[in-house]
């Protein structure tokens, strides 16, 4: 064999083995870089990650080492995981007990959402499942709205069945009063009159669970309407005339311009009624409650794109430390004097839903002795200027706008 023959077979026998190793590289491709989610030191088939990503609740996939192959980002929202590792020691306590037992796991916890001491604390439904080569699974679900909602929902309940039974047995204690004093006018008189008052107090919160019902539907406000405040104002307060005569308050109204808005007329006239009512229950003899609708000002004196609406009293006024609760169902600051006078404290409650279907809100301010004034504000349907003045009153006429308070 000569030199010829010799470097061609050198050269034949290097392209036979470039040839073998890329037919091997073919056959044989490298695993795909991890996915985004993916810690490093694992692989997760397609399938499974797919999966993974259609499932509702929170995904941290563990290894035989505990490390996480693969987490979903709401499983960092909720502090599942962090940092490559289950971030919640009662995780791992119940990860290792399925890697001694097998099979699965289903538990409820409560646990920090951060590392931090003042973080908020989550309600978590847990599943943890053992897989094959050593990995698991773990499914957390956060439950912790529903399951305020769901103690919400028992505890207005239990308030509707505690305030039901006071005037259904003063009822029922009275007829039976009434039936044994049938022989006398006078006592018959009394207690019809007592009767009367209670059947009214039950019809009342009756009603107001009703339209309280009502307004939690967030479509309770279909087809919203142009509402001139006005007109809300002037009914609202006719409507307590009546109570104000008969407790000796001066209601008095007063509108500035020509405001506004969208929304729903009668609702509208329930929100400024039970704030005028309110303030009546909470107000002494020979007082005034004054109702003040305006457009509000900006910084720079121009009018402002809100409908102010406020209902101010000389009443009793409050602690400014309860004013954070007078829109919660059932709560009242003097509970004594709102059975006395009827209340069923769902009134402010009623208020604060309506302005929320409306896309507004209602303040508070108080002070106790210096009477309260609570303010509605919407958004304004068209902005007008606030020159004219037009003005409605009951029972007696109008009284310039005054200070929180009722100070003039």
């Amino acid at each position: 064999m000569n030199v010829l023959d010799l470097l061609t077979a050198l050269l034949l026998g290097a392209l036979v083995v470039v040839v073998g190793i890329l037919a091997f590289r073919v056959s044989n491709p490298p695993p795909p870089p991890p996915a985004a989610g993916d810690e490093a030191g694992g692989e997760v088939s397609d399938d499974v990650v797919r999966l993974l990503a259609a499932v509702r609740a929170a995904s941290v996939m563990l290894d035989a080492d505990d490390r996480v192959v693969r987490a979903t980002p709401a499983a960092y929202a909720l502090g599942v995981a962090r940092s490559g590792a289950l971030a919640q020691p009662e995780l791992l306590t119940l990860v290792e007990e399925v890697r001694r037992e097998g099979g699965s796991r289903e538990v409820q916890l409560t646990v920090n959402r951060g590392p931090g001491a003042a973080t908020s604390r989550l309600v978590l439904r847990v599943q943890v499942v053992a897989l094959t080569a050593g990995r698991i699974l773990v499914l957390a679900e956060d439950r912790t709205a529903a399951l305020r909602l769901d103690q919400v929902r028992r505890d207005f309940v239990a308030n509707v069945s505690h305030e039901l039974k006071t005037p259904v047995g003063a009822i029922a204690l009275l007829a039976e009063t009434l039936a044994e004093a049938a022989d006398d006018p006078d006592a018959v008189t009394h207690f019809a009159d007592r009767l009367g008052i209670e059947a009214r107090r039950l019809s009342g919160l009756v009603q107001d669970i009703i339209d309280l019902s009502r307004l939690q539907d967030s479509a309770s406000v279909r087809d919203p309407e142009p509402v001139v405040i006005a007109d809300v104002v002037a009914e609202a307060v006719a409507r307590c005339e009546v109570e104000a005569g008969a407790r000796d308050i001066a209601v008095t109204a007063q509108v500035i311009g020509s405001p506004e808005v969208f929304g729903d007329h009668a609702l509208l006239v329930t929100a400024v009624r039970n704030l005028v009512d309110n303030a009546l229950r909470y107000s002494d003899g020979g007082t005034r409650v004054t109702v003040v609708a305006r457009v509000s000002t900006e910084s720079d004196g121009r009018p402002g794109d809100l409908v102010e609406i406020s209902v101010i009293d000389q009443g009793i006024g409050m602690d400014p430390t309860v004013l954070p609760r007078v829109f919660e169902r059932f709560y009242r600051v003097d509970p004594a004097r709102s059975r006395e006078t009827g209340g069923t404290g769902l009134g402010l409650s009623i208020v604060k839903h309506i302005m929320a279907d409306h896309g507004g809100e209602v303040t508070v301010w108080s002070q106790l002795g210096r009477g309260s004034t609570f303010t509605l504000r919407l958004p304004i349907a068209e902005v007008t200027p606030a020159t004219e003045s037009v003005t409605t009153a009951a029972p007696t006429t109008s009284q310039p706008a005054t200070q929180p308070g009722g100070t003039t």
